[in-house]
């Protein structure tokens, strides 16, 4: 028979499954028997773990939640899959000091060789073009923001970069979802004060107490948060995910060499050096300036509103150009000291 502490755990393993056993089944997969299973079951309860248990013709057992965390119990591929989905965490920076405080953890408590295993993963976070850096999020917020959205609770809370910003009376929303995208979390809520549905983003909430009242909760438009959310960024009411502006032109580019930088784009070849793209942006004149970044010669194919932006946009170039070279030729005296004005 092994021993108890060995007993123990395989035990605390088989009831971690998620699953009802019963006394005979435990009895048959640990090679012991119902009487030792119930002794074991009760010094698992002795150490924290809410086993419960029910009746039947052999009896049963269910691991339960309790009021505190006991010890956990993973196998090999559990325990690397968790250090490395916390090492993601930690170099995302999301929600980073208490993912990093995690992985300490259990690294430290690891066998060398699964300690060996996931020191040679090197994760390195990579932003989107144009996001940043991932702005780090209290797990307290995260844990209350989520409460409140369960709960259906009016939120109460202030929203800026820092004290500064939060001057004044809180703000007052409705929430509804918690959303991340590229590297940041948001909150999806109907904003009480403005009357319409807002994105904030949650590293910049600081939650008041107490909440406001319960509400009953309104669907998002179009019905599907990720969409909506997708299609706020896209300047779009969130109705749809469509981009507000969309264009075609042929650029004097091979397909193969403008596809990987359009992402959602339309890239149809026309042949060795040509091809057709269209694209959407939040603006005619974004849109002007987004196909020009490709340095190539164009033809606009339309809408006729596009056009007009890249006479618009011609424009503002020469303007720019001509400011600057009037700069370059009468270059600005120096100040001698500071002025009072």
């Amino acid at each position: 028979m092994r021993k108890t502490s060995s007993r123990l755990l395989a035990l605390l393993s088989l009831l971690q499954a998620h699953r009802d056993w019963s006394g005979d089944d435990l009895a048959e997969r640990l090679g012991i028997t119902p009487r030792t299973v119930r002794r074991d079951i009760d010094r698992l309860r002795e150490l924290g773990y809410p086993v419960l248990a029910f009746k039947g013709p052999s009896g049963g057992y269910r691991l339960d939640a309790g009021s505190q965390l006991p010890p956990l119990l993973f196998d090999n591929g559990q325990a690397v899959a968790l250090a490395v989905a916390l090492q993601s965490a930690v170099t995302s920076g999301t929600i980073g000091e208490d993912a990093a405080r995690a992985l300490s953890t259990v690294r430290q408590v690891m066998p060398p060789r699964l300690r060996q295993r996931i020191d040679m993963v090197r994760i390195t976070a990579v932003p989107s073009p144009g996001t940043g850096d991932a702005a780090p999020v209290g797990t307290e917020v995260l844990t209350e923001l989520s409460r409140v959205v369960h709960a259906r609770e009016e939120l109460r809370f202030d929203y800026g970069h820092d004290a500064a910003d939060c001057a004044g009376r809180p703000r007052r929303a409705q929430p509804h979802h918690l959303v991340t995208r590229r590297g940041h979390w948001y909150l999806v809520a109907w904003d009480l004060d403005r009357d319409d549905w807002r994105t904030f983003r949650v590293d910049r909430v600081r939650p008041r107490t107490p909440t406001g009242p319960r509400f009953r909760p309104r669907e998002v438009p179009g019905g599907d948060v990720a969409a909506f959310v997708t299609g706020r960024f896209r300047g779009t009411d969130g109705s749809t995910t469509d981009w507000p502006c969309r264009g075609t032109a042929v650029l004097n580019l091979p397909a193969r060499t403008v596809a990987p930088f359009t992402q959602d784009a339309i890239v149809e070849e026309l042949g060795p050096d040509r091809c057709r793209l269209t694209l959407g942006s939040w603006s005619w004149t974004g849109l002007a300036a987004a196909l020009c970044r490709f340095d190539t010669d164009l033809d606009v194919v339309g809408p006729p509103q596009l056009t007009s932006a890249f006479a618009e946009l011609a424009a503002r170039c020469a303007d720019a150009a001509r400011a600057n070279a009037s700069n370059t030729a009468h270059p600005a005296e120096e100040d001698e000291g500071p002025s009072e004005r």
